[in-house]
């Protein structure tokens, strides 16, 4: 029967996307792509060429003009897979602070979002890819062939950063964390462009009660059991 080309895999922060989508990804000799790296590429690209980051139309112009690709890694360093930026290698650049402090207010901007999301569908065109996301299914990849939904309760999602930061050796307070993922939660899905939902396709799965393993091993049964639609 085959298996599914193109993967999309959407949740809330803290929800397990990205750790699942990579072990997804990795079990089946896919490429993984987090499409938060491009929004990533456009800010360190604006910043390396002095272009202001409240500048919305030029931010928005150079996400136009850049040519950002994503493949599989290409150094063994760690990485995940390996970022271009006009051909550059900038996989780790991308991770700098600068970059964190500014790529909220820049994934924000409406032309920014509309000219990645183009480039985001040229990459998932090629296929054998699992994509991970706040609108891949909804927006990005509307057709793509396995659409999954991620989700668990705001307060699992707020213990699993929590202990993500204390493992890092940094003061946080629980009900600090909880605060945020309930603020970003509102944010992602009440924003006027792709707000975050699953798509009426989707195959949604609660992890709120599930380990790592566990959640690849439901999205690995998922993927044996999918059948192309008619």
């Amino acid at each position: 029967m085959g298996s599914p080309s193109t993967i999309a895999i959407d949740g809330p922060a803290a929800s397990g996307k990205s750790t699942i989508g990579a072990r997804l990804a990795e079990r089946l000799g896919y490429l993984y792509f987090d499409t938060g790296v491009m929004y990533r590429a456009v800010t360190w690209a604006s910043l390396a060429r002095g272009v202001e980051i409240d500048d919305e139309a030029r931010v928005t112009a150079l996400a136009q003009e850049l040519e950002i690709d994503v493949i599989h890694a290409t150094v063994d360093d760690g990485r995940q897979y390996t970022v271009l930026a006009d051909g550059e290698d900038i996989t780790w650049q991308i991770r700098c602070p600068e970059v964190d402090a500014d790529v909220s207010q820049v994934s924000a901007y409406g032309g920014v979002r509309q000219a990645l999301t183009r480039q985001q569908r040229r990459i998932g065109a090629k296929g054998q890819i699992v994509m991970v996301g706040r609108d891949i299914g909804t927006v990005v990849l509307p057709d793509a062939d396995l659409k999954i939904y991620l989700d668990a309760t705001a307060e699992e999602r707020a213990w699993r950063r929590y202990r993500e930061i204390l493992d890092r050796d940094e003061p946080v307070e629980y009900e600090a964390v909880l605060a945020a993922v309930r603020r970003r939660d509102e944010y992602d899905s009440g924003r006027e462009l792709a707000p975050l939902q699953a798509a009426d396709d989707a195959l949604i799965v609660d992890t709120t009660e599930m380990d790592i393993s566990h959640v690849t091993g439901h999205l690995l049964a998922l993927v044996a059991g999918w059948r192309p639609q008619d």
